[in-house]
This record gives structure tokens, C-alpha cells and sequence, in this order.
């Protein structure tokens, strides 16, 4: 065992021989130095019923080798992530070793392919979809922030942070889409090879599966490239211009997560956007419309679905599922100046404030998680048989089980539709 607990007075922590090496290099007698001086204190505990692939998760997003397990504000243990990788998600374990160790953008490829491997392997084992979005997000942004190490020169790894947006963003894609990335400079400092950077980072995203965003928002596009003070300006022209592409660019940055370099460059730009927004009736109607854009028109069951040319009855589960939940909150988070971009954090948020009841923000949590694994479940199977993705799902292919979960997701969706048109007075644009 490479960690031990230390109890002091009433803290309990962790002494791992990372401390131990770190303390006997710090030039001290280690007879002069207590255990309670480099133990850990303030690290993330598990509960003892936590699954283990959440706890895998946490230890890859905070780096930790070994975290404590608890139980009625009692320590019980410690548990490494050697004992999760042996125990049940060994695969993730070996990819995320496999991407600290990388040197090519080759290595790396390989470890995208094992993604997706892993993906299907925790879908047939059941797995929530919440926890297989959180470890897929945490891999994704090892391999994005190595890929940007290995082909960016050092001194744009220190002036830059690199983002990335969009369902990426904010922790919810699971099967590969488009590419959704930005780079922030720092301001004053400029690089005369960025352009090739940026070319060689995006194929390099393409050779890994994710193929270049139609909209052209990634690092190769000028517009999403830029300095700190130049991107302001930027955000302030979408935020109050009359381009109709400035709030859906405004919308794709409010998910922003930085992967790679300097954090606080994003934290000012977001913090630029919270500070800019006016409380306009008008302003705030303009943004969150979109989240109605695809809103059935007439009928019941069948006017949530489609009929394609074959006669099979469809669904698009983006359209009518997961887009006007992340936009209707997206908006309504903005609005309340919550700095959340995971869409259940921004829930959980917006009904601690009273602005959504609690059973609203619960029913489209279950909602929201529900067209996620539609989704993947479709879109692993398109996959498998070689197709191109789509969002659509044939209901003639759904069991009775899912067909009634479809049907009350899609009235939580309604309600809540309706509940925008309502806020944010739709119906008087």
C-alpha cells in the first residue's frame, strides 16, 4: 500500500509516498518533520457506496492516486486507484496511463480508438449515463491537453488556454461529434506559427474521430483564435450585434471548459459575458428562442415524431430531446448569472434560487439523461453496422419500457417549453 491514514485530533487524511519523497527533499531532518505537516487533510472522501466508476472519475479529475473512503463521518479505509482499476474499470485506468505516457500524436490515436472501446464495454454493463459521460469527459480532456502539448510550442502552452465548447464542454457527449474548440492568447503576446499549430492540433482531433465542426468553430478559424481583449470585443459584437450566428456563438462559449494552459483566461472572458449582459426582457427573449426552435405543431404523440421516406416513424432525439433542455437552461443560467456549464449542475442551481421548482429541474435531470443514453445507445449501434450518426431513433425498435419513458421525458420537455414561453414572453416576438 502506497497511502496510510493519519488521524489528528479530529482530521483524518492521507500520507502517500509522494509525500513522504516530497518531505525528504525538502531539506529538512525528517526527524524534525511531523506526519501532520505533508499529510493531506482536505482531500476528496467516497462515501462506501459510491460506485467505483465515480470514484475513478474523481481520481482522474483531481490526480489523486488514492482518496478516503468514509461512512458516518467515520474513515474506513483507502481506496487506489489500482483497486478500482483491478476491481472493475481497468480499461480506463490503462488508457489514462496510456495517454501521460504518450509522445506522438500516433499514441494518442490509439487511446482514442480505446475510448470508444471502453465506452461500449460500460453501456453493456449498465452503467448510469451520468457516470460514463463524467470519465469519457475526464479522458477526453487528458487527450485533448496532451495532443495540445505535443504539437504547441512552449511558450504558447503558457500564454494561451486552450477550450473547449459545446456538449464537450459541459461534460455530456459520449460518442464522438463535432469538433467545438477555441484557443484564448494571452494579451500582448503573439506567435507567428500559430496557424500551423492550430492546423496541426485539429487534424489531429480528426485522426482520433472527431471529425472538423461544419460551423467552423475550432482553433483553425481566425474568430475563435484570438487575445483576451480581442475576443471581448468580440463577445460584446455577438452579445449586442444584429449577426443572428452572434447568440448561438455567445450560447457555444457559455459552455466553455478549459483543457490546457492558462485557466484564468477563460475564467475573465466568461466573467466579461456575466458582466455585460443588461437585465432586457428583449435581450434574454432573443437568446433563449432558440431553445424553441424545433417545437411540434399540432397533434399529440404524433407530432413528436417524423415519418421518414420509408414509412418508419422517428424521433430526433437532439431536436425535440436534449437541445431544448441544454438551451432552455443555458438561457435561464445566464439570465441568473450561474456560472455552472454541466446542464444538471445549472438544474440543481437554477431550483436552489427558486427559479425552476424542484420537481421541474428533477423530471428534466431524468429527462435530459434519458435522450442521453438514447443516443448512445443509437448511436453505438449505427456504429457497429458501419452507418453514419444520426440523432434518430425508430420507435417501431423501442421496447414498451422505453416507449413510456420517451412519452414522459417528452412531456417534462413540453412543460417545460411551455414554462420558456412563459418567462421570457416568446410568444410576443
Amino acid at each position: 500500500m502506497e497511502c496510510a491514514l493519519v488521524r489528528d485530533e479530529d482530521r483524518t487524511g492521507l500520507f502517500c509516498t509522494s509525500d513522504l519523497r516530497d518531505a525528504l527533499l525538502s531539506g529538512k531532518s525528517p526527524g524534525t518533520i511531523a506526519v501532520r505537516e505533508v499529510a493531506v487533510f482536505d482531500g476528496v472522501t467516497l462515501h462506501q457506496e459510491t460506485l467505483l466508476i465515480e470514484a475513478l472519475r474523481l481520481m482522474v479529475r483531481d490526480r489523486r492516486s488514492a482518496l478516503t473512503v468514509v461512512a458516518g463521518g467515520r474513515a474506513l479505509g483507502i481506496l487506489s486507484r489500482a483497486d478500482v482499476a483491478c476491481a472493475v474499470v481497468d480499461p480506463a485506468h490503462r488508457l489514462m496511463l496510456q495517454i501521460a505516457q504518450a509522445g506522438s500524436i500516433d499514441d494518442l490515436q490509439a487511446v482514442a480508438g480505446g475510448i470508444d472501446a471502453m465506452v461500449t464495454l460500460l453501456h453493456k454493463e449498465g452503467s448510469r449515463i451520468e457516470r460514463i459521460a463524467g470519465l469519457v469527459g475526464e479522458l477526453n480532456s487528458r487527450l485533448f491537453d496532451r495532443a495540445w502539448t505535443i504539437v504547441a510550442p512552449t511558450e504558447v502552452q503558457r500564454d494561451s488556454c486552450l477550450i473547449i465548447m459545446g456538449s464537450e464542454g459541459r461534460g455530456e457527449q459520449i460518442v464522438k461529434s463535432d469538433q467545438d474548440n477555441a484557443l484564448l492568447l494571452r494579451d500582448g503576446h503573439g506567435f507567428e506559427s500559430l496557424e500551423s499549430v492550430a492546423q496541426r492540433f485539429n487534424a489531429a482531433l480528426t485522426r482520433f474521430g472527431y471529425p472538423p465542426c461544419p460551423g467552423d468553430l475550432m482553433l483553425t478559424n481566425v474568430l475563435w483564435r484570438q487575445s483576451l481583449a480581442d475576443f471581448k470585443q468580440t463577445l460584446r459584437r455577438w452579445l449586442f450585434g444584429a449577426d443572428p450566428e452572434g447568440v448561438m456563438n455567445v450560447a457555444m462559449f457559455l459552455d466553455a471548459r478549459a483543457v490546457s494552459g492558462d485557466p484564468g483566461l477563460l475564467q475573465q472572458a466568461q466573467r466579461f459575458v456575466h458582466d455585460s449582459v443588461v437585465d432586457s426582457d428583449a435581450f434574454f427573449a432573443r437568446f433563449a428562442r432558440a431553445a424553441v426552435q424545433f417545437e411540434p405543431e399540432v397533434g399529440w404523440w404524433t407530432r413528436l415524431i417524423g415519418r421518414r421516406e420509408d414509412g418508419q416513424r422517428t424521433i430526433d432525439l437532439k431536436k425535440l430531446g436534449t437541445f431544448p433542455i441544454v438551451h432552455g437552461v443555458r438561457a435561464l443560467a445566464l439570465q441568473h448569472r450561474i456560472v455552472a456549464v454541466n446542464t444538471a449542475d445549472r438544474l440543481l442551481a437554477l431550483a436552489e434560487r427558486g427559479v425552476l421548482s424542484a420537481t421541474m429541474s428533477r423530471d428534466l435531470v431524468d429527462a435530459l439523461r434519458f435522450m442521453m443514453s438514447m443516443r448512445m445507445q443509437v448511436n453505438l449501434h449505427q456504429r457497429t453496422l458501419g452507418l453514419p450518426f444520426d440523432n434518430r431513433v425508430q420507435l417501431s425498435e423501442l421496447s414498451a419500457l422505453e416507449r413510456s419513458m420517451l412519452k414522459g421525458s417528452l412531456a417534462a420537455i413540453g412543460t417545460f417549453r411551455q414554462y420558456l414561453h412563459r418567462h421570457f414572453k416568446l410568444d410576443a416576438l
